[in-house]
């Protein structure tokens, strides 16, 4: 198995995480427990770094194309908002609705665009 591959597995484990952790917090109601979310909020800052060092590391070896770093921008875009919204969702204020779908929405898209990422990474050129 190349880098890339390990990286993939990587991600995929961090997501999975993040899901996991995000759907016993949703589960457990309010309060919300503190270190069921500070996991979720840490593991996915890691996923954000990991994702950040990753792609650093194969742009100095040239592998990163067009493709690849729009889907990398819309993943972090993807990130971001996931944080942003969550940041709302776990404040001491009930969030609108609004927000908590906005926050479903767009925690589907961050892995599927890591998908779509390291999918073209993997793809023959």
């Amino acid at each position: 198995m190349g880098m890339i591959e390990v990286r993939a597995l990587g991600a995929a484990a961090f997501f999975l995480v993040i899901l996991l952790s995000g759907v016993w917090l949703s589960r457990r109601g309010r309060p919300l427990n503190v270190l069921i979310l500070t996991a979720h909020k840490l593991v996915g800052l890691g996923a954000g770094i990991f994702l950040v060092v990753t792609l650093v590391q194969l742009g100095r070896a040239g592998v990163l194309g067009v493709g690849v770093t729009a889907a990398a921008v819309a993943t972090g875009l993807s990130m971001l908002a996931a944080a942003a919204t969550g940041a709302v969702l776990s404040g001491a204020k009930p969030a609108p609705a609004l927000v908590l779908r906005l926050h479903k929405a767009v925690a589907v898209l961050a892995p599927v665009g890591a998908v779509v990422l390291f999918c073209l990474l993997l793809s023959p050129a």
